[in-house]
């Protein structure tokens, strides 16, 4: 049976920018919070602030898992989706596929809005972005240059087409459809070895499973950066 990850039970709300300061190591989300205020005995003492893109083609739970990542971590959330012009929206409503020139602006904004969260004290923020191709992956690489503490991640949701283009099928009233899922596969360039800062989830499998995939994966990046630090 095709699991579609839109029928999944209630997920929590990410944690208000606000309140989300610190990158927990413990897998658990309910060690970040303590009677609503974050619990930072759990949290390593990084030097650098983190930009969490959660990436891949329509289909493939970026917003689910981007949502349990966000809760898990105590991170402020950013939708992509929400930043399109009504013009994009528009265009893939009917099945049309951005061009380059229709995305430049929105990765921008994506980018300055991430760095903006970062500026009111998050140490982290998690965003979801398809980052098709690499360069688009580029304009979101470029944050450092304006803020040298941060550091940006890559996590590339990733499946075969047909299976993203069943889980599209189950969704009600969003604006994506499996046209969409074939254009944004079609022109996919998945990340090569040498862009050694994507991490990579399979997500054909249960919901649960590719959350903490992604989340253990995000978890040893995060030890890794202590470890050079140290």
């Amino acid at each position: 049976m095709m699991l579609s990850y839109e029928n999944r039970a209630t997920m929590g709300q990410p944690t208000p920018a606000s309140s989300a300061d610190h990158l927990p190591i413990s897998s658990n989300p309910s060690s970040t919070m303590t009677n609503g205020t974050s619990s930072k005995s759990h949290q390593p003492d990084t030097n650098h602030h983190h930009i969490w893109l959660i990436t891949g083609p329509a289909g493939c739970g970026k917003s689910t898992v981007a949502q349990f990542i966000a809760k898990a971590m105590n991170l402020p959330y950013i939708e992509g989706d929400e930043f399109h012009p009504e013009s994009n929206v528009e265009k893939m409503s009917r099945g049309t596929p951005l061009t380059d020139a229709d995305r430049w602006d929105w990765l921008t904004a994506l980018r300055q809005e991430a760095l903006r969260r970062l500026g009111t004290g998050s140490q982290g923020v998690v965003v979801t972005c398809s980052a098709l191709k690499r360069k688009y992956r580029d304009v979101i690489r470029v944050a450092p240059y304006y803020s040298h503490d941060v550091l940006v991640h890559f996590v590339y949701l990733h499946a075969r087409e047909e299976v993203l283009i069943a889980r599209v099928g189950a969704r009600k009233g969003h604006f994506m459809g499996a046209q969409m899922v074939h254009s944004q596969c079609s022109i996919l360039e998945a990340p090569g070895p040498d862009e050694t800062d994507v991490i990579s989830v399979d997500v054909s499998g249960p919901l649960e499973q590719v959350e903490e995939d992604a989340l253990a994966k995000i978890r040893q990046a995060v030890e890794q950066e202590l470890v050079r630090d140290s």
